[in-house]
């Protein structure tokens, strides 16, 4: 975390979110691995250090939420999150990390059958960002090639409705940004579609789980965002929502 911290101060970053994976879905090789009492620790000794430099967020990444309901109130209980992120790491038994979801289907059924279990998630998950929201285009864009949301519109807006309807805040994740993919997650197209539905709470994530990707691709996120119409960041704390104007010529 320190080393982050670091790596953040050194791009300008203000302010920053720590959101350790908990993942409890049965093919998940780090299952049970987050430890929440130690990891509080060493977020508070990152705030000791920095806090006078850097604002520093606690933040949880849980996967499948509606899922694992009970188990994701039982930790959100344990702990003074300021954040909670959604994230949907797999379809089925499925991971969509694992090269061989895509290569036994054809796109339309691969990106489909994610999209209308993220739709699930949306409608009954509690939590206050969806991460990633066409992650599995970071390891399908190797199989398909170029991908096309437009193809998935209608279940997208579903999703985007439920996120509308809840308050739940899109991450406007770059870490695709940086494969070769080369897309923000989710793209200009998706964005668009959640503005005509009166969308508006986006964050910013690098999605870094290495100090050297910290703050890497945000201005381009930003100048995406405000292509769609988006005109406010949305900071979290204790988990109440703060939407900022965003910076002029991001």
């Amino acid at each position: 975390m320190a080393e982050m911290c670091r790596a953040a101060l050194a791009q300008g970053v203000r302010e920053i979110g720590f959101s350790e994976h908990y993942d409890l879905h049965a093919g998940e090789p780090c299952r049970d691995w987050f430890q929440p009492e130690a990891w509080w620790a060493n977020l508070a000794e990152c705030r000791a250090q920095f806090g006078d430099r850097l604002t520093i967020r606690a933040g949880i990444e849980i996967g499948e939420p509606h899922i694992f309901q009970a188990e994701s109130a039982a930790l959100l209980a344990r702990l003074p999150f300021d954040y909670v992120l959604g994230s949907l790491h797999f379809v089925g038994p499925e991971s969509v990390f694992n090269p061989d979801y895509f290569h036994q289907r054809p796109a339309d059924a691969a990106y489909g059958e994610f999209f209308i279990e993220l739709e699930r998630m949306t409608r009954v998950g509690d939590f206050d960002i969806l991460s990633h929201f066409d992650v599995p285009v970071r390891t399908a864009h190797a199989v398909y090639g170029a991908y096309f949301p437009e193809r998935y519109e209608e279940i997208i807006r579903a999703v985007l409705r439920n996120c509308v309807e809840r308050g739940i805040a899109l991450d406007l994740n770059t870490a695709a940004l940086r494969r070769a993919a080369n897309v923000l997650t989710p793209g200009l197209p998706i964005l668009r579609w959640y503005v005509e539905l009166g969308g508006e709470r986006v964050t910013l994530g690098s999605d870094a789980h290495r100090p050297e990707h910290v703050g890497m691709h945000l201005t381009t996120a930003m100048q995406i965002a405000q292509a769609a119409g988006l005109r406010y960041l949305t900071f979290f704390e204790a988990r109440q929502a703060r939407l900022l104007p965003m910076p002029d010529g991001a």
